[in-house]
């Protein structure tokens, strides 16, 4: 008689959790989250009294973080009023474990604002993996150096995923230039899915 097959993980993870695994912290597992949300106020004028008749609110800028470790929750989005998973982030950030991968990024000479003075260090960041809302990963630049009209950006970036396969399609869609990943390795602690107690 055949064994039967394990659980899907979310699935576990859901059934821990109400249904919603997603709703916690991917870096510490906490549940004490908090959603602040940059409105834009949109007055209309009443044109016979000159006075607002009416006010609509739109979303500016919703940023999901965690109030034990203080980090930004990626895998998270506010939308219509409660805070939703981002699908092809949530399970990869809240099961996965953290990799860390040296790596270079080639890219334009032109596109580069700023490769020395204190603003380099953003600006480099900027150039070789872009900013797409809250981002899913850190990056550090080492140093960078020029090849003729490139500029070839030397990097350490930590993300969380359940695969070295994973970890590389992540840096390889998040890469603004050519990317060479030159060591990419597991960090030893295990996923937070599998401990015992929540953090």
């Amino acid at each position: 008689m055949a064994e039967p097959e394990p659980d899907n993980l979310s699935d576990r993870l859901g059934d821990a959790l109400n249904g919603r695994p997603w709703l916690r912290c991917y870096r510490c597992w906490s549940q004490n989250l908090e959603a602040q949300v940059h409105y834009d106020a949109i007055l209309k004028i009443n044109p016979e009294s000159g006075e607002p008749s009416e006010r609509v609110d739109e979303v500016q800028e919703a940023v999901v973080q965690c109030l034990d470790c203080m980090h930004d929750q990626p895998h998270l989005s506010f939308a219509e009023g409660r805070i939703e998973p981002i699908e092809d982030r949530w399970e990869r950030m809240v099961t996965g474990t953290p990799w860390v991968a040296s790596c270079t990024v080639t890219v334009d000479q032109d596109i580069v604002e700023a490769c020395s003075g204190p603003e380099a260090a953003d600006s480099l960041t900027f150039d070789a993996f872009g900013e797409g809302g809250t981002r899913e990963y850190f990056t550090h630049v080492r140093f960078h150096k020029h090849d003729e009209d490139k500029i070839v950006i030397h990097l350490h970036v930590e993300l969380y995923a359940r695969s070295s396969e994973e970890a590389s399609e992540v840096l390889e869609e998040g890469a603004r230039g050519m990317l060479t990943i030159t060591s990419l390795a597991e960090e030893s602690r295990p996923p937070a899915a599998e401990t015992e107690e929540a953090h």
